[in-house]
């Protein structure tokens, strides 16, 4: 891809130089990192003050800002790279943003205020800052068991990553997929359906532990099934094995679980989990979270706690001790950040109350709060296993704390509504399962 040039347009100089008798001087804005919750920030700033700052970004890619969300439906063949493209080149160019792309950032120089980084072919490259944005998001997270490093074992963060799995559906035929999170499922599907066979190994006992109950996972885990996938549940890798003599180099030929199970593996995709990238943020002496697993610690304004001229955004920011992961948390804080840059605002970003509405390879999963319940918790369930509808309500005190959906999550937004709200459900609670409109019509 290449960057579309700028366009000037003619403008009256009488006009012009009137303007800039009262015009603040412009100051500089760089931004580290080149992806959704960054690229949002720049989108909010530029609507309420695009005259502000002169912007840079470093992007590690070499790609302009995409949905990262969208490499699944790549992976799977029904979408193109180019249609989950969020702002194309032209978009960089037409505001002026100097973009640095396939450039890694080295330093950060608190003392110079700048910004030094590193092209592929070893070019120097330095920015200078009055504002910086960290928006350097997370890493994924290596299980570093024997074997992580043979050739066939990849991670799934990128398009690079989606890339080298299409190639090597092409040729390989054995997958293993280490996670049996949302990323995983994804890549499972994906994999399965450009025609390998497929193990997904968890460490869990159901799929999706940490967004569903147990009886939700079961009945998502039969639907793959019935699709071809197969499932190591409360499986721990072991070692990886290599195809070379000494099975510890060349390429990856199985999986070992410690229960000495051995799976074919041609391919194996790690997807056990992010961690914020803070490391080019604490070799510049910034405040993080949790020992070096934690994100960077911002206030509520998005600003760093160490230095007032450094924001963070998005997945390695820790705000209040959580990194979140979900894009409209992402999406709450770039709005927060971008007026505080834009100064034309005094919000500030309070943390969020999250909800989880997925759609794994076709089937629609919601689920809010305490979805889990305990003793001290009142539940009421729904389960139609011929129409592949399970419906789980929490409820604590005459109020619904909590509410997990299988197949049918057409109700999902007003039952987090009513779990933010925490109101009493009063007469509405004997018709809550069947949803808003039965519910709401005993208020009638």
């Amino acid at each position: 891809m290449q960057l579309v040039p700028h366009e000037f347009a003619w403008e009256d100089p009488e006009r012009v130089s009137r303007s800039q008798e009262f015009a603040m001087p412009r100051m500089k804005l760089v931004m580290i990192g080149n992806g959704m919750a960054g690229a949002r920030a720049l989108e909010e700033l530029l609507k309420i003050a695009p005259d502000r700052y002169d912007i840079t970004v470093f992007g590690a890619e070499p790609y302009p800002n995409y949905n990262r969300i969208m490499l699944s439906p790549v992976l799977a063949g029904e979408q193109t790279l180019d249609q989950i493209v969020l702002n194309p080149l032209s978009w960089y160019a037409q505001h002026g943003i100097t973009l640095h792309l396939g450039t890694t950032v080295t330093t950060i120089d608190r003392a110079r205020r700048q910004v030094i980084a590193s092209r592929a072919d070893g070019t120097t490259i330095r920015a200078d800052y009055d504002r910086l944005i960290l928006a350097t998001g997370s890493t994924p997270f290596i299980p570093p068991v024997p074997g992580h490093r043979l050739e066939g074992v990849i991670a799934y963060r990128d398009i690079a990553d989606t890339e080298t799995m299409i190639e090597a559906a092409r040729t390989r035929r054995h997958a293993v997929v280490v996670g049996g999170g949302l990323l995983g499922l994804e890549a499972a599907n994906g994999l399965k359906l450009r025609g390998m066979e497929v193990t997904v190994v968890h460490l869990g006992a159901w799929l999706l532990d940490r967004q569903l109950d147990p009886t939700a996972g079961r009945l998502l885990q039969q639907a793959l099934e019935a699709r071809g996938l197969r499932f190591a549940l409360r499986a721990q890798t072991e070692a990886l094995l290599g195809d070379a003599e000494d099975g510890q180099s060349g390429r990856v030929r199985a999986l070992r679980l410690k229960d000495g199970r051995e799976i074919p593996a041609d391919l194996v995709v790690m997807a056990a989990g992010i961690r914020p990238n803070t490391a080019l943020a604490r070799a510049a002496g910034l405040l993080c979270d949790h020992d070096g697993r934690g994100g960077i610690r911002v206030s509520d304004t998005m600003q760093t706690v160490t230095d007032a001229r450094i924001w963070a955004v998005g997945e390695c920011a820790s705000h209040r001790g959580i990194a979140y992961g979900l894009v409209a948390p992402l999406y709450e804080q770039a709005r927060v950040l971008a007026a505080h840059l834009g100064e034309t605002g005094i919000g500030r970003y309070t943390g969020s109350q999250t909800a989880t509405r997925l759609k794994v390879t076709g089937i629609d999963l919601f689920s809010a709060g305490d979805f889990m319940g305990d003793e001290d918790s009142e539940q009421i369930l729904l389960s139609d296993p011929v129409d592949g509808v399970y419906r789980k309500l929490v409820l604590r005190e005459g109020r619904l704390v909590g509410a997990c959906l299988y197949g049918d999550t057409s109700d999902g937004s007003w039952y987090f509504d009513l779990i933010r709200e925490g109101a009493t459900l009063g007469e509405m609670r004997e018709r809550l399962m069947f949803g808003r409109a039965e519910a709401e019509s005993a208020l009638a």
